[in-house]
């Protein structure tokens, strides 16, 4: 936790639907002028510390980049945090989950107001941007495009210029944001088996105690990447055990191992003991 107060707001939408492209508009309408959005610390169209997270040459990669989750980009992070000692920060993330996380890593207070793409966007022009990323692969970082050069060199660059006023009747005034290509495509598809998650749901469980078997898992990855996947499992416990405990641990650790493996993000655990397994001692005496 930072020594001096700092005020966490979260500008949250599914991915592509122009959050990135708004973020100035909402931090300038709350006087915000710290912006954290895919890995990146951004102060009045500056980058100043971080790697975008669209630089890695993974969508893993680059959704554990956007959570600093690599204890080195967190820390860098941190350091210009507490250098520049902000009074208020805007958090850009697909999700509430995910908006929660970056602060919980970062060490910022929980989010004190969440504003949503729908509320500064209209369905259309949401529309406009997610048919832009899937079909192009674009994607708007709020910095001019000389700020991050350097670190984009090979990379798709486009200025993007918008005029905006700062009232009535004040003159306009240009604020340039970049449009980059990521390493990876989003003209393709990743995909996690529901086997994999299933191999580590079974070997978690091996280390908790009390966890006899597991009997069956179910995986709902029917939800949007912004919902995060779902989990059913049903167990087999130890007679003798304290049953309430052995499931708060498993969910717990399901949870935490599955999304440090995988940097995917789990919306809900549901674990039911189905069986009670008994010593073949007393299992012959019955």
């Amino acid at each position: 936790m930072f020594l001096f107060k700092i005020k966490s707001y979260a500008f949250i939408g599914p991915s592509g639907t122009g959050k990135s492209y708004r973020a100035q508009y909402v931090a300038g309408q709350r006087n915000i002028k710290y912006i954290i959005d895919d890995g990146l610390l951004i102060k009045d169209n500056q980058v100043i510390a971080g790697v975008s997270a669209k630089k890695a040459p993974t969508k893993i990669e680059t959704v554990k980049n956007a959570l600093f989750l690599v204890e080195e980009q967190k820390n860098e992070i941190q350091k210009a945090i507490r250098k520049y000692r902000p009074d208020s920060i805007l958090i850009l993330g697909t999700s509430d989950g995910m908006v929660d996380k970056i602060a919980a890593n970062l060490g910022l207070p929980p989010i004190s107001e969440r504003i949503y793409i729908n509320e500064v966007a209209t369905q259309d022009e949401m529309d406009t941007a997610r048919r832009i990323r899937v079909t192009q692969g674009k994607h708007v970082i709020p910095v001019p495009t000389f700020e991050i050069k350097k670190d984009f060199s090979g990379y798709l660059l486009d200025p993007l210029q918008i005029f905006k006023s700062k009232g009535k009747d004040a003159e306009p005034y240009i604020a340039e944001k970049s449009i980059i290509r990521p390493t990876f495509s989003y003209l393709g598809n990743f995909t996690i088996s529901d086997s994999v998650f299933k191999d580590i749901i079974v070997t978690v469980a091996k280390k908790v105690e009390g966890v006899y078997k597991i009997l069956k898992i179910r995986v709902d990855k029917t939800h949007n990447d912004t919902a995060g996947v779902r989990l059913y499992i049903e167990v087999s416990i130890e007679y003798g055990s304290n049953m309430i405990e052995v499931l708060r641990i498993l969910k717990k650790e399901t949870r935490r191992e599955i999304e440090n493996l995988t940097a995917m993000y789990i919306s809900n655990v549901e674990i039911v003991a189905k069986q009670i397994h008994f010593p073949k001692s007393e299992e012959k005496g019955e």
